[in-house]
């Protein structure tokens, strides 16, 4: 299974930048409510996905089940993204699945029974962790691109 995940995550890598740069600007940043997050936001919190599970992914493997969430909401207004350039916002965010790729790759097999605790105290295995990243990140990017 994560065989699969590696492989759809770089597969995302390269087909989703064009298309999310096809926006356009006006349309990557208009919310589509006061409430609601902007196409441009919403890859701003798959990039806070990113960071969170980044550090699951690596503090999972030497530290004694972390405890490791966020509040996605206060992460998306205070990372600024609605101020940013897209251009900007897309670059990260290829980057740095990029990243999670090559990490992914090297994690040993037996470490992926290892894992982190979530805000209710279930524990979470990298191996569940890292498949839940992807379906969570496919789950945004339909709201903001088709492919």
């Amino acid at each position: 299974m994560i065989k699969h995940s590696i492989t759809r995550l770089s597969h995302l890598g390269e087909i989703i930048p064009p298309l999310l740069t096809a926006i356009g600007e006006p349309a990557f940043s208009t919310k589509p409510a006061p409430k609601k997050w902007s196409k441009k936001e919403i890859i701003g919190h798959l990039i806070d996905s990113a960071t969170n599970n980044h550090q699951r992914f690596v503090r999972a493997q030497f530290e004694p089940t972390p405890q490791i969430y966020y509040d996605q909401h206060k992460w998306n207004e205070y990372s600024y993204y609605d101020r940013m350039e897209g251009a900007l916002v897309i670059a990260f965010w290829t980057a740095y699945n990029k990243h999670l790729v090559e990490l992914i790759k090297h994690i040993p097999e037996e470490k992926l029974q290892f894992g982190c605790l979530s805000r209710d105290n279930t524990l979470l295995t990298l191996e569940f962790l890292i498949n839940d990243y992807v379906t969570h990140l496919e789950h945004h990017l339909r709201q903001v691109v088709e492919y």
